[in-house]
């Protein structure tokens, strides 16, 4: 199997900015009903590989936020997951 554009970047490598902006690239070209369908079939599989990525490094961030504690006087006592977890 080929890839969809050969000199496009492996989607791993790619940062959550970068795969949303090719995504949506991606959408508006399936959009737009210009692109012959073996083409579409082609980046509508890469689009799926960008869609699972972004998701990934959302859980992944959302894993890493966390919330500031306040004492009762609001001042910063410490931190815990977002989630209360």
């Amino acid at each position: 199997m080929t890839n969809a554009a050969p000199s496009a970047p492996d989607v791993s490598a790619l940062t959550f900015e970068q795969a949303v902006e090719e995504l949506e690239k991606i959408v508006a070209a399936l959009e737009r009903g210009d692109v012959a369908l073996d083409r579409s079939i082609e980046i509508y599989e890469r689009g799926e590989a960008l869609k699972k990525h972004c998701e990934a490094l959302l859980s992944a961030a959302e894993n890493r936020i966390e919330k500031i504690r306040l004492d009762r006087a609001g001042r910063p006592q410490g931190t815990e997951p977002l989630d209360g977890g």
